[in-house]
This record gives C-alpha cells, sequence and structure tokens, in this order.
C-alpha cells in the first residue's frame, strides 16, 4: 500500500494506543473525543487485520503485532514531526523548540554547567531532552541518530555520520586512596591482578582504553558492572578494586569519596568526545545553531 493513500492522521492515533493501552485516555492525549478514538481504532484494525487492543478483565492488552509496532511507531511519529517542524530560518532568541540529546552521565557532568548556562542565556525557551545513553542505542545506531538530535560520544563508537568534535580527555585510573598493593604507583602487573569495577560489558559497550588492554594482553578480572561513569567512584574505596575513568569526571567527584587518581602505566588512547548526528539535520538552521553551541561549549571546557 502506498503511502499516499494512508491517513497519517491514523499514525498519531496508532502511536497513543499502543502507549496508553485505552481508547479513552488515548484520545485525551491526542485531542479527540472516544467516539472518534474507537472510530481510527477500528480503521487501524481493518488495516492491519488485526485487533491490536484486546480487553482483558478492565483493561486491554495488547497483540503480539502490536507489541512489535510499538518502537517503530514512535520512531516514525518523531520522524514526522521534525519534517513537519522544519522552518527556513532559526531565531534562538524566540525559539521554543526542543532538542532530543543522548548523553552519557559523562559527558552531562563536563558539559552540563556550561551548556546549561549558555543555553538559557542564548535560547530562554529552548527545551533541551537528555536520553540516557544504552548498548541497543549505540547498536543501532542509524535509527537512533533518525529519531534524535544527535549523541555525545566519544570517536570510537560511531562511523559513517557527521561529527562535531567538543573537547579532549584522557583515562585514568581510580583505586582505594589508600590501597595497599598502590603505595608506590601502578603497573601492568597490578592491571592484571587487581579486581575491576567496569561500565557495560560487549563489543560496542565498553571504554576505549579498556578494550586497548584485551589488544596488550590484559584481561580485566571483572568484579562489577555499571551502567554508569559516575558510579564507579562509589565502588573502588574500602576495597582492592581499581578502574578506568575520565580525568575530567574523576577530578570533579574527587570531592565525593576517598579515592586516588593514578595515571594509566599504558598510553591509554584519548578521550575525544564528539557530537554525532544524521546528515538528515546537516542543513537545518536550528540544528546547526545547536551544533555550534556545542561547539563553543566544548572548546571552554576544553581549555580549562
Amino acid at each position: 500500500m502506498g503511502l499516499e493513500s494512508l491517513d497519517l492522521n491514523l499514525l498519531t492515533t496508532l502511536h497513543a494506543l499502543l502507549e496508553e493501552r485505552n481508547v479513552t485516555r488515548a484520545g485525551q492525549r491526542i485531542g479527540l473525543s472516544q467516539p472518534a478514538t474507537s472510530a481510527g481504532l477500528a480503521r487501524l484494525r481493518r488495516h492491519f487485520d488485526d485487533e491490536l487492543l484486546l480487553r482483558v478483565g478492565n483493561g486491554f492488552e495488547l497483540t503480539p503485532l502490536a507489541a512489535s509496532l510499538v518502537d517503530a511507531t514512535a520512531l516514525a511519529v518523531s520522524v514526522v514531526d521534525r519534517v513537519f517542524s522544519a522552518r527556513p530560518d532559526f531565531d534562538p532568541a524566540t525559539s521554543d523548540r526542543e532538542f532530543i540529546l543522548v548523553s552519557s552521565d559523562y559527558a552531562l557532568t563536563v558539559l552540563g554547567k556550561e551548556l546549561m548556562r549558555t543555553v538559557e542565556h542564548a535560547a530562554p525557551g529552548i527545551r533541551l531532552r537528555f536520553l540516557q545513553i544504552n548498548v541497543p542505542r549505540v547498536d543501532d545506531i542509524d535509527t537512533t541518530l533518525r529519531s534524535v538530535d544527535g549523541l555525545l560520544m566519544p570517536h570510537g563508537f560511531v562511523s559513517a555520520h557527521p561529527a562535531v568534535d567538543l573537547y579532549t580527555d584522557r583515562w585514568v585510573i581510580i583505586a582505594d586512596r589508600d590501597h595497599p598493593d598502590l603505595r608506590d604507583g601502578i603497573t601492568m602487573d597490578h592491571l592484571r591482578e587487581l579486581p575491576w569495577a567496569v561500565t557495560f560489558r560487549g563489543p560496542t559497550a565498553i571504554a576505549s582504553a579498556a578494550r586497548q588492554l584485551t589488544m596488550l594482553g590484559v584481561e580485566p578480572r571483572v568484579e562489577v558492572v555499571v551502567e554508569n561513569f559516575q558510579s564507579l567512584p562509589f565502588l573502588v574505596p574500602g576495597t582492592r578494586r581499581i578502574s578506568l575513568l575520565q580525568e575530567r569526571l574523576a577530578r570533579r567527584m574527587s570531592g565525593l569519596e576517598d579515592f586516588q587518581i593514578l595515571p594509566c602505566p599504558y598510553e591509554a588512547v584519548p578521550v575525544i568526545e564528539a557530537f554525532w548526528y544524521h546528515s538528515v539535520h546537516q542543513a537545518d538552521a536550528g540544528h546547526r545553531w545547536l551544533r555550534e553551541i556545542l561547539v563553543g561549549v566544548g572548546a571552554r571546557v576544553g581549555g580549562r
């Protein structure tokens, strides 16, 4: 069936129904009466030849087909919204546009304060919405970048998409301040022998400096795995564990917990933090403004 034969209003109805799982609430969400929403559901059922919503007791459950459509429908709504929100020019002083960014806690810690100050001054009506970075969003990067304005992430994970570099950082080792094995410094043997706390695990979800260790013949003995960098400084004090952490984040958190910061005993690849985006945003005036803001903020942060 061709797109020209479809009523795109049904996409909004479908999105609301799949998320709300209730005809009345879905209608309230999109500004339709209950009869109008029910009529939309009937049309969708005919189109898909599927019930989509099944009454169970006092509520509804999604059919297997409907459940499979949840993520794709959310992406489609986001893309359509961006298409029809496009404007030939952009005035940050008067715009109320929302920008959606995928970011790690590390990038937000480093950039957040300066970014918020800059945006509030230049564009008081702008909204920034941050989504937490995770493995599925990185593994399916093309879909991710089509549905958001961009991704804050170092080089080494994303390719075949445009990016602007923001700042550089380096990796350090953190450990308990009174670690009994590290009174004379840290060596490669320590990296082999001591237990580790790390972020994520997997080919696309591990720090570049940690991947380097494997290439150097060191397989970290992992005891703790977490999904954000800010947790690591709280997982090494009082233990024999060590961890890799970005120096800018380690310095900011050094007053919160009793850990020491040690230089890597090998030439760890530097962190080059970048803002990645899909090429469809290249000529968008508002997106150009966002990229310029991020580059300026990165330069100021990187100079400190």
